[in-house]
């Protein structure tokens, strides 16, 4: 497709889309020609795509801002936020391709369940708080707030879940790997220098190797490349965790301390 003077010079111009139509049952490509103006984002496309030609087009969003992480998808083949998602990106005479996430069943079009995340989320024991601290008695370095406080910009577009390859491409893992967005919680929990989850029993380290799959990673960093946060997924959270999982399992001194404590018990 061209573009003509005419459109050059006002900035409006036609695109050609493909988006995926269909449900958990059969889908296909459906193209459409679609106006795009000066400054837009994909999101902007979608709705008027809506508006004009499939008015029964399913999408989710929320925020349009790129806060609520509720508009994820895959464009051109890569997940992103489409309404982070600039018109600008494209050449005007690329064919763009919307589909949902792959990971993830097919509710209709392009929403997803995402329920697998939550059931995930749920498995992951809360922070224990000290109990000889009472609440606004919390005191902590601001190193160790500055660690972990880059984790809390995550606002669950479940962007690294979709792109990371263990649960991509191998429906078997779900059941024993948490994914990257909640192995970088478990991170996040273990780095808290007063989280007293030992005291209570839990040990971070130990069931993110055996109950949510640690060992699955393969740190390719693909998470950490697809991220809209721009979190260091892979170099803070997920490598020091495998680092502190191992040096709790294999490091020769832990092993000697542990014997030790547990014969004077």
């Amino acid at each position: 497709m061209s573009v003509s003077q005419e459109e050059q010079r006002s900035g409006v111009y036609q695109a050609h889309f493909r988006v995926w139509r269909g449900d958990e049952h059969a889908g296909d490509l459906a193209d459409y020609t679609v106006e795009v103006h000066e400054g837009e984002v994909v999101l902007d496309i979608v709705h008027r795509l809506q508006a004009t030609q499939a008015p029964d087009l399913a999408v989710r969003w929320n925020c349009k801002a790129g806060k609520c992480g509720s508009c994820s998808a895959e464009i051109n083949g890569r997940p992103r936020l489409m309404c982070m998602t600039r018109m600008s990106v494209f050449d005007r005479t690329e064919t763009i391709t919307i589909t949902p996430m792959r990971a993830f069943p097919v509710v209709r079009d392009l929403v997803t369940d995402v329920s697998f995340n939550y059931t995930k989320a749920r498995e992951i024991p809360s922070f224990v708080p000290p109990a000889e601290l009472a609440p606004g008695e919390y005191r902590m370095q601001q190193e160790d707030v500055g660690r972990s406080q880059e984790f809390r910009k995550c606002i669950e577009c479940f962007l690294c879940q979709d792109t990371c390859h263990v649960v991509r491409d191998h429906e078997e893992n779900k059941a024993a790997f948490a994914g990257p967005r909640f192995l970088m919680r478990i991170a996040e929990l273990d780095m808290h220098p007063l989280d007293a989850a030992p005291d209570s029993g839990i040990d971070r380290k130990a069931t993110a190797q055996d109950e949510h799959g640690l060992g699955y990673c393969n740190i390719t960093k693909c998470c950490t490349e697809v991220c809209p946060e721009h979190i260091k997924i892979t170099d803070n959270a997920l490598i020091p965790l495998k680092e502190r999982a191992a040096d709790r399992k294999y490091d020769p001194l832990v092993w000697l301390g542990n014997k030790i404590r547990r014969r004077g018990e």
